[in-house]
């Protein structure tokens, strides 16, 4: 990396923005992270977290304290630019690209000859084209002047900030200077190994990625209808399958949600609807298992004129507070609208939510007349099948035995 690109700036302060800035903050670089939320910007500016990940919390404090970063609610020039803003769908699961749109353009204006500009938001194919495009509108040479390249974040909630340094890197840029250079930058502070390819092609690595977990969750969540219908243990089944050296099945859930594997494989179908059937297939069974959950909920909530449902866990996945695309919320909330019984809520990773009042672990074990294991949280693997034998249990995630 050329030793004059030390100031970052960030856009987007979020699951991936933030441990990405307080990162490059703790290794020697003048970072400002972007938020549009004065609140989030407030928070961090005091050495705070507006999100739970293991460790965060001291990373940030620390690179705040050294003045390494800072949270603004405005972009300003910089070396390098990092866009990590979200990237939804809209109706129809067409792709949404207008927060990165809007960073792109309220940057253009601080950019000068020598910049780095890496799109991080999980993208559909060629997105990062359409950036260095907008650039060009603003006056930009992304030929000889300014560098545009793609770097998709490839990290599990939960380990952001090991994965961030270890995990390889797909680098790819919108041309081969391009790419030489942001490759550089990643080398500066990733252990993993950094490959070198184009930007279209990075952009679909991360959607091909997250499109084979979500076909083999697919199957396996098909392999529980199945198995439900046998009264077999799924996870039982499962486990002995993935004895043989050549099979490797992922666990069933309740659906798959989260910003990632729940989105990004609807860029790929949107693009190319003809040539992309099993993935579609994929997305279908997965989206349709909720429902099945809720199915068997209200089977079992026959048996009570008003039972107290307890749903456990209502994230994406556990041990993280992110609630973004979760089937549990789903769920939780369909068994509300479809008034299924009384319906209490525990989720230990967040204090409040605007649509559910929460309560403890204890308390939900102790006025459940039927138990939703809806996310397989730490605190949630000490129950038993002896201590609920007066309950119903329902366990999507195999964790009670």
């Amino acid at each position: 990396m050329k030793t004059e690109l030390k100031s970052i700036c960030v856009i987007g302060l979020g699951y991936i923005g933030l441990p990405t800035a307080s990162l490059l903050g703790t290794k020697g670089y003048n970072v400002t992270g972007v938020d549009v939320s004065s609140d989030v910007v407030e928070t961090i500016n005091q050495g705070h977290i507006h999100i739970i990940e293991p460790d965060l919390d001291l990373l940030v404090k620390s690179a705040v304290n050294a003045g390494n970063l800072k949270a603004s609610l405005e972009p300003c020039k910089a070396d390098i630019f990092i866009i990590a803003v979200p990237t939804p769908f809209k109706d129809e699961y067409v792709p949404d690209l207008t927060y990165v749109r809007q960073a792109t353009k309220t940057i253009a204006p601080l950019i000068e000859k020598g910049n780095l500009v890496i799109l991080e938001s999980t993208s559909p194919v060629g997105t990062t084209n359409m950036v260095a495009d907008i650039l060009e509108e603003h006056g930009h040479n992304t030929v000889d002047d300014v560098f545009v390249a793609h770097c998709p974040e490839r990290v599990l909630p939960g380990r952001i900030l090991i994965e961030l340094v270890q995990n390889d890197r797909i680098v790819g840029g919108i041309n081969k200077a391009s790419t030489a250079v942001a490759a550089d930058f990643y080398k500066e502070f990733v252990s993993g190994e950094v490959l070198e390819t184009s930007a279209k092609t990075a952009e679909l690595s991360k959607l091909t990625e997250n499109s084979f977990r979500d076909v083999n969750i697919a199957f396996a969540n098909e392999l529980s209808l199945i198995c439900d219908k046998e009264h077999i243990d799924v996870w039982e089944l499962i486990s002995l399958a993935n004895r043989h050296p050549r099979v490797d099945i992922l666990n069933p859930g309740p659906g798959v949600g989260g910003h990632c594997i729940a989105v990004d494989l609807w860029f790929m179908i949107h693009r190319n609807p003809e040539h992309s059937k099993l993935i579609r297939s994929a997305r279908e069974v997965n989206d349709a298992k909720p429902e099945w959950v809720i199915n068997k909920v209200k089977e079992k909530a026959e048996r009570f004129k008003l039972p107290v449902i307890a749903c456990l866990g209502i994230a994406f996945k556990a041990d993280v507070d992110d609630l973004r695309e979760s089937p549990a919320v789903a769920i939780t909330k369909k068994l509300i609208k479809e008034n299924v019984g009384k319906i209490i809520v525990c989720e230990p990773n967040i204090k409040k939510h605007k649509d559910f009042d929460l309560c403890s672990f204890d308390e939900a074990i102790d006025k459940a007349d039927i138990i939703l294991v809806l996310v397989d949280h730490q605190p949630f693997k000490s129950l038993s099948a002896t201590k609920l034998s007066e309950k119903i249990v329902i366990d999507t995630r195999g964790i009670i035995k």
